[in-house]
């Protein structure tokens, strides 16, 4: 049908409310109350609030701006060789069998997103078993964006459990026992978003056994690799058991959070194949999942990571950096948990302590979290998920105070 003069053609297209989580960040940056907190948006912070930038990163930035030999050519559509390289060993190990004998194929993609996004692309094409995603229940909110995209379809298992703000270790065990075979489970590797809740290792050992038994397809998200124990090896044991055993799995890298890289879009994706032959097959055809989408990553986040991971003292101080971000979010679940213990707020609130990594599910309730934003300033998402790196000691008292208000009140 052809438009009036002075129609818009897409004046058929209906406006879409702000994705929650943003809106709030909106009504966050207007209110102009000092005590106002930011618990929302997963960005890790300063103690008083600041963005923070890595050490390190600067060092790096300031390096590569003096050098001459730098260029701001196109990369090729796989990316920069040398940070796949390291970004595989990273996560996979320095003694990795898989990458000795050449059955692992590393892309950069754009953060975590985009390697979540082109992996399931790349399911979609090429895995021809079940189309169908397990994630757990719940999970990190865009994850089903990225899978629905590519056209999988969605469903969940248990995980976690608001009776004891804990691991439903069972009723997962339950659930992918029930998942038809070469279904896709997508697992995140540590410091789960948002529950804060993960397996233990002997935990992910039967899990993997379940899996593999059942011929279930692992897909990693790795986010947060050294903010759980504070070392970047331990943190990427889960991964590593699935990796052990020959099998095959997917794996996406985010430097967003471990290297503060948010805005430069830093992230890979590792496929671990059978044998280097489908190795070789598999990366042919990522290249032509990534060119139609948007041909090439950008160079200047991936020289980062690559500079800082090729050299032992700079990979060294990094590393300490990362203990110390790691540290303060122990510290702050720890301060939490003793003002509301001192405060005498009612509940069992020892799970602040048990969760690991940047979040942790309070228990706290939508109508709890909206008197704490209207009485107190505070702002979180709904789900009473707290993002414990947006705290510092001078706010702790303060947030502490809203959740005893919200809780002894009644809300």
């Amino acid at each position: 049908m052809k438009p009036h003069d002075g129609d818009s053609v897409f004046a058929h297209i209906p406006h879409v409310p702000e994705v929650p989580l943003y809106a709030m960040l909106v009504a966050f940056s207007k209110d102009p109350t000092p005590l106002k907190l930011n618990l929302g948006i997963g960005v890790y912070r300063t103690e008083d609030g600041k963005p923070f930038l890595l050490n390190v990163v600067r060092r790096v930035e300031r390096l590569l701006v003096n050098d001459m030999s730098t260029f701001k050519e196109h990369l090729p559509t796989t990316g920069m060789a040398e940070f796949n390289r390291l970004s595989a060993k990273l996560i996979l190990g320095a003694d990795s069998p898989a990458i000795k004998e050449n059955r692992v194929t590393t892309v950069q993609c754009l953060s975590g997103s985009g390697s979540l996004r082109i992996g399931a692309e790349f399911l979609a094409k090429h895995y021809h078993h079940q189309h169908t995603v397990y994630m757990s229940q719940p999970t990190y909110a865009n994850h089903p964006n990225f899978f629905n995209a590519a056209g999988l379809a969605i469903k969940t298992y248990r995980y976690y459990d608001p009776g004891t703000c804990g691991l439903d270790f069972q009723g997962m065990l339950e659930d992918l026992s029930s998942a038809p075979s070469g279904a896709i489970v997508l697992l995140q590797a540590c410091a789960h978003n948002p529950t804060g809740v993960d397996p233990t290792l002997p935990q992910w050992q039967q899990i993997r056994q379940l899996m593999r038994s059942k011929g279930l397809f692992p897909f990693f998200d790795s986010a947060y690799q050294g903010f759980v124990s504070g070392n970047l090896d331990e943190d990427a044991q889960s991964i590593r058991l699935f990796v052990a055993d020959g099998g095959e799995c997917i794996i996406a890298q985010s430097y967003s959070k471990i290297m503060g890289l948010y805005g430069e879009r830093v992230g890979a994706l590792s496929i671990v194949c059978k044998t280097a032959e489908v190795a070789s097959c598999v990366e042919s055809q990522l290249k032509l999942v990534i060119r139609p989408m948007y041909n090439n990553p950008p160079i200047h986040g991936a020289s980062i990571v690559a500079a800082i991971l090729k050299d032992r003292d700079m990979c060294n101080e990094w590393s300490i950096e990362v203990k110390a971000m790691s540290d303060r979010l122990i510290s702050m679940r720890r301060q939490l948990f003793d003002a509301l213990r001192d405060k005498g707020t009612p509940g069992d609130w020892s799970h602040i302590i048990r969760h690991v990594g940047m979040f942790t599910f309070s228990g706290l309730n939508p109508k709890q979290v909206a008197f704490m934003n209207q009485e107190y300033h505070i702002y979180m998402s709904s789900d009473g998920r707290i993002n414990m790196a947006g705290l510092g000691p001078q706010t702790v008292p303060h947030l502490a105070d809203a959740i005893h208000a919200a809780v002894t009140i009644g809300v």
